[in-house]
């Protein structure tokens, strides 16, 4: 069954999908990433294009991210559940704790998917705040808008981090593990281009983000 096949057998797990940001301008940088990503080069389609503003460029592709994180973990939550996994892990070195820093504000330990319906209620209502991704055309970003990209970069590496040490043999089982891995790619090489996760934050994927890097 192909992944899209399972989105649609749990529909009702799934969020709507989102637009990308900035009027005309996100929908020419979508049109960008869609064709630099049909020629297979990965490590080109991460690349500012020339002469484009680098917040456009974060703005779009941090829906694009969260869209293709949503579609992969819809796949799962059959599977991943508060009695499978109790906690937000990935293998028994790294916890992680949920604290969005306005409801709440100390860090509480919950369920790998409690935390996942945490992040992406938390990184909609980013992305849906125009004072963070402005929907119009020459609406300036805010000054900490980076900042809120890296906390969402890093929050999305969590689930990527949970999926392939809590759940890589179901996917397996479900014959996805190459879409997987070629969206971990696109993700990994995205996030090295633009230098969006502290190093210490990536090293319960140390092996595979190095054989990455390495390949590229």
């Amino acid at each position: 069954m192909s992944l899209f096949g399972i989105a649609n057998r749990n529909q009702k797990t799934f969020r709507p999908k989102k637009n990308a940001p900035s009027g005309n301008k996100g929908a020419q940088l979508q049109r960008h990433i869609n064709a630099t990503l049909g020629s297979g080069n990965l490590r080109e389609a991460v690349r500012l294009p020339p002469g484009e503003d680098i917040n456009e460029w974060l703005a779009v592709n941090t829906v694009d991210f969260f869209n293709q994180v949503n579609i992969l973990y819809g796949t799962l939550t059959e599977f991943c559940t508060p009695f499978h996994c109790p906690t937000m892990s990935a293998g028994p070195k790294y916890e992680y704790r949920w604290a969005d820093g306005v409801k709440v504000k100390k860090p509480i330990e919950v369920s790998a998917p409690k935390y996942v319906e945490y992040l992406m209620d938390w990184i909609e209502l980013q992305l849906d705040d125009e004072s963070i991704f402005p929907q119009k055309l020459g609406t300036p970003f805010p000054p900490n808008f980076r900042d809120v990209v890296k906390t969402i970069f890093k929050r999305l590496f969590r689930v990527y981090a949970h999926i392939y040490h809590s759940h890589f043999q179901k996917i397996v089982s479900l014959k996805e593990e190459a879409h997987l891995n070629t969206c971990f790619k696109h993700f990994t090489l995205f996030l090295w281009e633009f230098r969006l996760i502290e190093t210490a934050e990536l090293a319960p994927l140390h092996d595979l983000i190095e054989s990455i890097i390495l390949s590229c």
